[in-house]
């Protein structure tokens, strides 16, 4: 889908991004992280075209991206920041609205994508559609950002820090509806954050950044297992390592026979996300149980420290 290939970012001699490669793939979720100023955004903007590169190339689907016009390339690629970004005088519908109407699409195809989108995060579209972004709640926001960084439908969305803004609660909500979006529409996403939970939670590959200089490029569980430099471990941390074993594994892989009390875990969600309904709820065991609801067997608050404590 995406390949980077030795781009540089020079800003007065200053180098904010230098010589970088990497290959994103279809369908994917990439995070880009790092420490503040280590050109996580400048090269998720060079995709784009937000920013210009001083040298190398990056392709989509194939294709160099400095071939197709400015306009037309923010166009095809949904972006969604940090903040929202949606017009104050704007409604909702017509915040959506925005680039399929750049795009020419006549009216009814707009009214419908709209209507699909806002039925897609869960928002009413009788409700939403003609309220003004004042009017909404941080959490909703953020959705109506991302559905209109979707209207035109594009393969790739490009998003910077876009959930940085939200408490816990609905930060946790909207990372589910990132990837129920991924899954149901197919779209690739990159993603900057410099929150490795975030990143642990949502990515399918890492890539970590220092100083401008891309240190080390894989999935969730190379990175715990095979951190790079000691800057990628310090990233991971050394105190959040056995949790984030327990992240990369799903709780599945730890169910014991057996029968135990009270509402039951689902088996898709990771060991981590076991671990911390056992904590959260007091128990020491809890059943669980497949999507259709049927008891596969418990896991036990001993099982997931030992598996936390195991080696990879």
């Amino acid at each position: 889908m995406i390949e980077i290939d030795h781009l540089t970012k020079r800003f007065e001699g200053a180098v904010a991004v230098n010589d970088v490669s990497l290959t994103v793939k279809p369908h994917s979720v990439t995070v880009i992280v790092g420490s503040s100023g280590s050109g996580k955004t400048t090269l998720l903007r060079m995709i784009n075209r937000l920013i210009e590169p001083t040298s190398g190339s990056v392709r989509i689907n194939g294709r160099d991206n400095k071939s197709i016009a400015g306009h037309e390339l923010r166009r095809s690629i949904g972006y969604a920041i940090q903040g929202y970004g949606l017009f104050p005088h704007r409604s909702v519908a017509q915040n959506i609205a925005t680039v399929p109407q750049l795009l020419g699409w006549d009216k009814a195809r707009i009214d419908a994508r709209v209507r699909e989108l806002l039925e897609l995060f869960q928002l009413e579209p009788d409700v939403f559609a003609k309220r003004f972004p004042h009017e909404l709640s941080g959490g909703q926001q953020q959705r109506i950002g991302v559905a209109r960084a979707l209207a035109a439908e594009p393969e790739l969305l490009l998003m910077d820090e876009p959930f940085g803004a939200l408490d816990p609660v609905i930060r946790t909500r909207a990372r589910r509806d990132l990837l129920d979006i991924k899954a149901l529409l197919g779209t690739t996403i990159i993603l900057v954050t410099h929150d490795m939970d975030e990143a642990f939670a949502i990515a399918d590959h890492i890539a970590v950044m220092d100083k401008g200089v891309l240190v080390q490029y894989g999935t969730p569980a190379e990175l715990v297992h095979k951190p790079a430099t000691e800057f990628v471990a310090a990233m991971i941390g050394p105190e959040e390592r056995p949790f984030r074993l327990l992240a990369l594994r799903p709780v599945s892989e730890a169910i014991e026979q057996g029968t135990a009390g009270g509402e039951p875990i689902p088996a898709a969600v990771s060991q981590r996300e076991a671990l911390s309904n056992l904590v959260w709820t007091g128990r020491h065991e809890a059943p669980v149980a497949n999507d259709e609801g049927q008891v596969l067997g418990k896991v036990t608050m001993a099982a997931l420290c030992q598996q936390a404590a195991g080696s990879p």
